[in-house]
């Protein structure tokens, strides 16, 4: 059993830094493709970066290295992080940035398109399923996304909207400095890239099971080993044929949701599953720590 756990841990470990690499690479090709061709601002410290980087250019005639500008903005939040999301995550979240960093500055730029409403549109998405390869290795690519996750952790919703609005005041200002069809162009493509991450990230998404079984020992024991999270058990009457029934209420994570009915129908191929989607939750909920 020990060994069979550790080597899980391995791979666990492994499959971490393969999505971070795999995510890091399409990030920086997403950089080096749609957005340097549109001229866009993706937002975040990325955003940031590449508004100094231009401002710096433009007006100051200096050329400075993309890496060096993101690794210096993306400090205080690390530490930030660090202490108050994990020390594993803020690790992987600075192996993500670093790469991204490195390999957007070693890629060489190749547009695929000239035609800035397909490089808003596609360019978001691809964004956002980087971001979302990121989140499923359980880092971030760093900046505002630091922000995002800690507000998660600590007030249980999702914050990808407000991140969105920070970044739209962020455009707004590339907006007044190099051009208004950029900057709005730039609001499009970061949309895109927010619904592809809430889309695709399901961690702080919620479920309400009734399951109604014979074995509804079985199916607790269950529901608590795969997402550590409690149910209540109600006594009722099956009106149809007038019998007792048993039936579990329980609040577990979206991305549990497959797992755990999976396992339900193991026990009881009769069981009667209701899943419903959760929107608002007051009380204690056990998030699963992202270290």
């Amino acid at each position: 059993m020990k060994r069979s756990g550790a080597a899980s841990g391995i791979w666990e470990e492994i499959r971490r830094i393969l999505l971070i690499v795999l995510a890091s690479v399409v990030m920086a090709v997403n950089m080096k493709s749609f957005v340097s061709a549109g001229g866009l601002f993706p937002g975040g410290f990325n955003g940031l970066t590449l508004l100094i980087q231009r401002s710096a250019e433009q007006f100051f005639g200096i050329a400075l290295p993309f890496t060096v500008i993101n690794l210096l903005l993306n400090a205080i939040p690390a530490v930030i992080s660090f202490k108050t999301i994990g020390k594993k995550f803020t690790l992987y979240s600075c192996l993500m940035i670093m790469l991204t960093s490195i390999f957007t500055d070693l890629i060489p730029g190749s547009p695929l398109t000239n035609d800035i409403l397909l490089i808003c549109i596609f360019g978001g998405i691809v964004n956002g399923f980087a971001i979302s390869l990121c989140l499923m290795g359980r880092a971030t690519s760093g900046g505002t996304d630091f922000i995002a996750v800690s507000l998660s952790e600590r007030l249980n919703i999702d914050a990808w909207n407000y991140i969105l609005l920070g970044n739209v005041l962020m455009l707004l200002v590339a907006g007044f400095l190099f051009g208004w069809d950029k900057a709005l162009y730039s609001i499009i493509f970061q949309f895109a890239s927010t619904q592809i991450v809430q889309g695709l990230n399901r961690r702080y998404k919620k479920n309400t099971l009734f399951i109604i079984s014979e074995h509804t020992e079985e199916i607790y024991r269950v529901i608590v080993a795969i997402t550590n999270h409690g149910g209540t058990m109600f006594k009722g009457t099956g009106l149809y044929e007038n019998e007792p029934r048993n039936m579990i209420y329980s609040v577990i994570s979206n991305d549990e949701v497959k797992e755990v009915t999976r396992r339900v129908r193991q026990i009881d191929p009769k069981a009667f599953i209701n899943v419903i989607r959760t929107d608002q939750l007051s009380g204690r909920f056990y998030q699963r720590p992202n270290d």
